[in-house]
């Protein structure tokens, strides 16, 4: 009777030893897979959702500051002009630019 209570005593050991592995083979895989995936995202070029959705936010803020600028550059023209007694000239417009490639090349 004490030899079949210690065979499944060390049949249970053996069950638990092999379950434990097993939890911490999931573990490092799950772990490889994500470093590959995050690994092969990077070499793409592509970013998490976090980094974009801030660098969003500061472009947004940038393109608000922009607006709030313009509108108070066209109020300070307007007054200079008012003062000056000359014609006023056109808002300045909120249609973007491209430098000509003769600009960014040296020569």
């Amino acid at each position: 009777m004490q030899s079949s209570n210690r065979l499944l005593g060390d049949i249970a050991r053996l069950a638990n030893g092999a379950m434990s592995m097993a939890a911490g083979a999931k573990t490092e895989l799950e772990q490889l897979i994500q470093q590959r995936v995050e690994r092969f995202l990077s070499e793409k070029g592509w970013v998490a959702r976090e980094e974009f959705d801030a660098v969003r936010s500061l472009a947004q803020r940038a393109r608000e500051e922009q607006e709030k600028m313009n509108e108070r550059l066209d109020h300070i023209e307007k007054k200079l002009l008012a003062k000056s007694g000359a014609k006023s000239r056109p808002p300045v417009s909120k249609v973007k630019t491209k430098k000509s490639p003769s600009r960014s090349k040296k020569s």
